[in-house]
């Protein structure tokens, strides 16, 4: 089977809530539909796992960051498309993951799921906003801790209004557009 499809990754960044893990799910259908291998790592798998016994100050999270990234790179730059869904506050250790890519001669591609917050708090479904705005849980992004936005993202996907999967749509006609997948059919 010929390898049509290139190494890269797609860095999803934006509030708890924002839909990062609900748009993944639908990519990781189409992926899988078309035949293209795909490793995703999720901000909350990867705080379990790899970044165990970290909490979330601003060092913290940045380490944690700085560890998907180099997964993603190592994975990335290898052939293997890498979808990363994390919150990933802070613009500047996104544009040091971007770097670490461009380094290694790995595409990156920034996705920014713009959700307003009151749309995520309505979404909450772990009640974790009202947890933060209570007082319950410190250092909660977009309450108590900064959400930086992408300036200049390579794809910023609107979801008032929009389905996952239109928004899903949205990723994958850009990935196609840049020849990082083959177009459909």
């Amino acid at each position: 089977m010929a390898n049509d499809h290139k190494g890269f990754t797609l860095w999803m960044t934006g509030l708890s809530g924002s839909g990062k893990s609900t748009i993944t799910e639908v990519l990781i259908d189409e992926f899988d539909e078309r035949g293209i291998p795909l490793e995703v790592l999720d901000g909350d798998v990867v705080r379990e796992n790899l970044s165990k016994g970290l909490g979330f100050s601003k060092e913290d999270r940045d380490i944690n960051i700085r560890r998907i990234a180099f997964v993603a790179d190592l994975l990335s730059r290898n052939g293997v498309p890498v979808i990363t869904a994390a919150i990933s506050p802070y613009r500047a250790i996104r544009d040091e993951a971007r770097t670490m890519h461009e380094e290694t001669g790995a595409a990156f591609v920034e996705v920014f799921v713009a959700t307003s917050l009151e749309d995520c708090e309505a979404r909450d479904t772990k009640g974790l906003y009202a947890k933060a705005r209570s007082g319950e849980i410190k250092e909660f992004t977009g309450i108590s801790d900064p959400y930086e936005e992408p300036e200049s993202p390579e794809i910023r996907v609107e979801t008032h209004g929009k389905t996952p999967v239109e928004s899903a749509e949205q990723i994958l006609a850009y990935l196609e557009q840049r020849e990082l997948i083959p177009a459909r059919g």
